[in-house]
């Protein structure tokens, strides 16, 4: 019973890391917890997951190895042989781009703190892998497209290497612990007794069907023309139109639903499509064309944003419909990164101190909150943080007046720790879902709302939706992700149809503000809890600090 989770963390431990072998190549691998080492002969793993039948045997190949590894049962003795063999990495230029990255280089830099090279007894902690690592994968992607666990560690130029499984331990309890962080917050969330309410499905026109403008709007900080995709109003509602902004790595097309679901309701939208940072970005990443796409396209976003709002105020954008829809300013809305680009060119610029923050963030990789990751390479972007150095917009201006943010799934915890939303004048709606572990809704979108001032503000937590519920895929073959029920949550049409009537009605409460009112909303079976700033800061007095 000890053997088998203690092998599947060991090896699994290993396999979260992401050419000839050398002249000394690792031959141990020690396994330490508690003081205690068990030591692996790398050499009758290796023949274990070559032959596994054969080298459990006596006189097989697996020595004293296959002694224990016939201990476990045959499911965890077939996942061991499958993480084994499975490759690390299976493109060489994706892999070489990957270990130029800034994550890359975070990655690495947590396996060599777990995974360590060996040293005597009583000697302490042996020092990182990291280098070597790097070397080692370097290496092998020159001579092989796909390294596999058990290559990278044969790879490695030292005799032994040491698995702290209690680091490794500590990584995986940050799921654990996040989850049950989030449970307990619902928990907590539930007891605050909101009216309930019940609705439908918005109805539509039958105009779902119809295309949208495409443009190419030359831009002077692009080389080439911005896509845009304009969705003009059908019918002439008095109100703002929306600018919609995907997040990294996406395409306009998986806004494209809200668009013109909101299009149709009287509120034109125009969708921006942000190359370096969008689908083909991601692409060219897994073909190892470019490196990943990351934080340092914010700047960039935000020129695009900036162009789009200038263009519409010089009359380049076609029509957005019967007047007057679309004429009362703008609202901004985005999703993750876009989220975020929308809340910086409202106003909000980080505070001061944020590369000390995410020095303390990142002791260990945020597996748990990966949107740290995106924050902590602000710094090296656009600063430490106050006014100077913010790369984007001070706020949106008149004749363009900006009316409202909408920011599903956004982040932000580390950047505005202090104040959050409060220095935003205009209404925001951020929406968070209780399985997000990409941007967890207590730290990211409670810990930024809470305090928020102004009335009409809303926080929405869906229970049961994850960071892609906003997202529509109607590709399985895009490089975004091939996402899985445990990745997507609940039934993800009906949360957007849910988030769209939610979105609705924040729009509607420009001109009715009461009508979006804290409560339980409930909608074909899916459950969301619509917060205002008061009962938001309630929310989190409620919740044990970690």
């Amino acid at each position: 019973m000890f053997l088998r989770p203690f092998a599947a963390l060991a090896l699994g431990g290993i396999a979260s890391l992401l050419a000839p072998l050398p002249a000394q190549a690792a031959d141990e691998l020690r396994l330490q917890l508690d003081g205690l080492e068990l030591p692996i002969d790398l050499v009758e793993l290796e023949a274990f997951a070559r032959q596994p039948k054969q080298s459990t045997r006596p006189g097989g190949g697996a020595g004293d190895l296959g002694v224990w590894l016939n201990l476990l049962q045959p499911q965890s003795r077939r996942d061991l042989i499958r993480l084994l063999q499975a490759p690390l990495l299976q493109n060489r230029s994706f892999g070489q781009q990957l270990l130029n990255s800034w994550t890359g280089e975070q990655m690495l830099k947590e396996a060599g703190g777990l995974l360590t090279v060996t040293v005597p007894a009583g000697k302490g902690q042996g020092p990182s892998t990291a280098p070597l690592l790097m070397a080692s994968l370097r290496q092998l992607l020159q001579s092989q497209g796909r390294v596999s666990t058990l290559e990278l560690l044969r790879s490695l130029p030292v005799a032994s290497v040491t698995l702290r499984i209690d680091g490794a331990l500590e990584l995986a309890s940050q799921w654990r612990s996040q989850l049950q962080r989030q449970s307990g917050a619902l928990a907590q969330l539930r007891q605050l007794g909101l009216p309930r309410r019940s609705s439908r499905p918005l109805a539509f026109t039958g105009s779902l069907s119809r295309l949208p403008k495409r443009l190419l709007l030359t831009v002077p900080h692009r080389a080439t023309p911005l896509p845009i995709e304009i969705w003009p109003a059908q019918q002439p509602r008095r109100g703002p139109w929306l600018l919609l902004m995907p997040g990294l790595g996406g395409s306009s097309d998986q806004l494209s639903w809200l668009a013109s679901a909101l299009a149709d309701r009287g509120w034109p939208a125009v969708v921006l499509e942000h190359p370096g940072s969008d689908q083909q970005a991601l692409q060219a990443s897994l073909l190892g064309d470019a490196p990943p796409p990351g934080a340092e396209a914010l700047p960039q976003r935000l020129a695009d944003l900036q162009a789009v709002l200038e263009a519409q105020r010089e009359g380049h954008l076609p029509s957005f419909g019967p007047s007057p829809a679309g004429e009362q300013g703008v609202v901004l809305l985005g999703h993750s990164l876009g989220g975020l680009t929308a809340l910086m060119a409202a106003g909000l610029v980080p505070e001061r101190g944020l590369a000390r923050r995410c020095e303390l963030a990142m002791v260990s990789l945020p597996l748990a909150n990966l949107s740290r990751l995106m924050q902590c390479q602000l710094p090296g972007i656009i600063g430490d943080g106050a006014a100077s150095a913010a790369p984007g917009l001070a706020q949106v201006s008149q004749p363009t007046p900006l009316l409202g943010v909408v920011a599903f799934n956004g982040f932000g915890s580390l950047l505005w720790p202090y104040r959050g939303l409060q220095d935003l004048n205009v209404p925001v709606l951020l929406v968070g879902g209780s399985l997000d572990l990409v941007t967890p809704p207590v730290q990211e979108q409670l810990a930024v709302f809470a305090r928020a001032r102004h009335p009409r503000s809303r926080l929405v937590l869906v229970e049961g939706a994850s960071h892609f519920s906003p997202v529509r895929i109607e590709s399985r073959g895009e490089a975004l992700f091939q996402l899985g029920e445990e990745l997507v949550g609940i039934a993800p049409l009906k949360v957007q149809a849910l988030l769209l009537n939610l979105t609705t009605e924040f729009l509607q409460g420009m001109e009715q503000p009461s009508l979006l009112s804290p409560q339980l909303r409930e909608q074909e079976g899916v459950q969301a809890y619509v917060l205002d700033g008061g009962q938001a800061r309630r929310w989190r007095q409620r919740i044990p600090e970690p």
